[in-house]
């Protein structure tokens, strides 16, 4: 992985720090070993820290948590935190199951999607970005399923064998089903997000979830509207793919890649 210290010292000091979709998993140990490096060397400077969602490939219940893989991860946001970092979570898609148990070990807080923060003089919401997906109507019907708590307690209480195996067909299944969806179905909705707008009050949205990590402005309102979207992280093939996004006290925003380089 590329050094950032040179990078990391020009850096102004951080307020809050962005991520999302690093899908997390044992199968990409440069992947987790760049989320390492991230949190050593910029989250454990910053104030706060925000993890916006699909930061594991998919979580299955919180009784997980002491597989190897997930308790290194676990410890490693607990060190962050017991450091005197704030901890903050938005579920993705792929891990809305993380729980009570989960933040305690990690030393974090759960927030509702979408959320508004007051930070440095800017009022920013943040989402995951799946929710705002309209226009791929089977996965906001599937969406609305397993968020709901009934759901959600049936399916926690089966076997974990049996929850892992379920989400390995399920993953499969959407894998297949993508391959066939245009790209545009895909990606955010436009209404959506205006509506998401309007209701937070906000001028500023930062999510993921969509992979295409962006600035978009609006200015067809009274206001300037801007949209960052985070990128994915995947440090296991080249050129890797990462980044994420600083608040900082002067109430600027930056964008980094996945080599810590700022994009102007």
């Amino acid at each position: 992985m590329t050094n950032t210290s040179s990078v990391q010292e020009a850096q102004p000091q951080a307020v809050a720090l962005f991520i999302s979709d690093l899908h997390l998993q044992a199968s990409l140990p440069r992947t987790t070993q760049a989320f390492y490096d991230f949190l050593n060397q910029h989250a454990s400077r910053a104030e706060q820290l925000y993890l916006l969602g699909d930061i594991f490939e998919y979580w299955a219940g919180d009784d997980d948590i002491d597989t190897p893989y997930n308790r290194d991860i676990v410890n490693a946001l607990r060190h962050i935190s017991d450091g005197g970092v704030t901890v903050y979570w938005i579920a993705g898609n792929r891990d809305f199951l993380v729980g009570a148990a989960f933040a305690e070990a990690a030393g974090l807080t759960i927030l509702d999607d979408p959320h508004v923060i007051h930070l440095a003089g800017r009022d920013i919401t943040l989402a995951h970005g799946d929710a705002q997906c309209t226009d791929d109507t089977a996965y906001m019907a599937f969406r609305a399923q397993v968020r709901q708590p009934a759901w959600q307690q049936q399916f926690l209480g089966m076997p974990l064998a049996q929850r892992k195996a379920i989400i390995e067909g399920v993953r499969q299944n959407s894998k297949d089903a993508n391959k066939e969806k245009s790209y545009d179905i895909m990606d955010v909705n436009a209404e959506a997000i205006r509506t998401l707008y309007d209701q937070t009050g906000t001028q500023t949205l930062i999510h993921g979830h969509t992979h295409r990590p962006a600035l978009h402005i609006d200015e067809s309102v009274t206001a300037t509207r801007l949209r960052y979207v985070l990128p994915d992280w995947e440090y296991d093939v080249e050129p890797a793919r990462g980044g994420w996004m600083s608040l900082t006290a002067d109430g600027v925003l930056h964008r980094f890649d996945a080599a810590g380089t700022e994009l102007k």
